[in-house]
């Protein structure tokens, strides 16, 4: 192997980075001067940007994720732009999209959609996507989250207007067709089990639920009865152990469970939720 790339993979070994030679490709490819992708075997010094490299493998060997280095994270089919003031989106997050589509599977409809938490906008922006006709509200508590989803509104819909409301879950009360959220919902005992990089460099207001993690499905449960109708459809994201107590807490505000939805690693991810008709 050439003598730069060791020094730098036995670097990131060091510092225990995980999947070191992965990391090493990335940063090269990101810094990259040249369009083909650069792999070890044919690894030349003059296709990467020294100085941009150089700063950008001082920073990961700090524990900051790549998507902060470079305000780049791939979720659903597009780039969004990210920064310390978002969680960078999860891939298991794309369970949410895939399920509101088998529900929903009518893409021309006039659907209203609501997206609780909206952070970097993700769920929002890859809604409005796929449902061009629809009229989509993200809310967030939290001015520099929204700031960072109104760029990626920018960049990635700009035909589909998406109304950004900084609130407290909702702030007026209105009817959707779908519901989306990827709340909080970690506990304060799982964020301090947390990495460093998950610590450092991703909001602390976006991470924890409560001191029990489930704060955000209560408030979230008191809310729908007035905002579904009959039809609508909810979709939250939950932690792998929060099934059973989440669907207790929906539950009691007439809500019930349609499904409970596995992610890639089978692990509950998702619950599909319907107002209960009491007629």
């Amino acid at each position: 192997m050439d003598n730069f790339l060791q020094v730098h993979l036995n670097l990131l070994q060091k510092n225990n980075i995980p999947f070191p030679e992965l990391e090493l490709r990335v940063l090269l490819n990101k810094t990259s001067v040249v369009d083909k992708e650069i792999i070890f075997s044919n690894f030349e010094l003059s296709t990467i940007a020294l100085k941009a490299f150089h700063q950008a493998i001082k920073r990961r060997i700090n524990n900051e994720p790549i998507s902060k280095i470079f305000n780049e994270k791939n979720f659903w089919k597009y780039n969004f732009f990210v920064n310390e003031n978002v969680l960078d989106p999860r891939p298991e997050t794309e369970l949410v999209i895939e399920k509101v589509i088998k529900y929903f599977p009518k893409k021309d409809e006039k659907l209203k959609i609501l997206d609780i938490c909206t952070g970097s906008g993700c769920l929002a922006i890859s809604l409005a996507t796929e449902y061009r006709k629809a009229q989509v509200t993200a809310t967030d508590i939290s001015s520099d989250a929204l700031k960072v989803a109104q760029i990626n509104a920018n960049n990635l819909c700009s035909d589909n207007e998406i109304q950004f409301v900084k609130c407290d879950l909702i702030k007026n009360l209105d009817t959707y067709d779908i519901i989306v959220s990827n709340p909080p919902y970690l506990s304060e005992l799982d964020y301090k089990k947390t990495t460093k990089e998950i610590q450092s460099f991703e909001p602390k207001i976006a991470l924890i639920g409560g001191i029990d993690g489930l704060k955000f499905y209560r408030d979230i449960a008191y809310l729908l009865p007035d905002i579904l109708s009959s039809t609508s459809v909810v979709f939250v994201e939950i932690g792998n152990n929060q099934a059973k107590e989440a669907i207790q807490i929906f539950k009691k505000k007439k809500i019930k469970c349609l499904e409970v939805a596995k992610d890639t690693q089978q692990l509950n991810r998702l619950l599909v939720l319907q107002k209960i008709n009491t007629k």
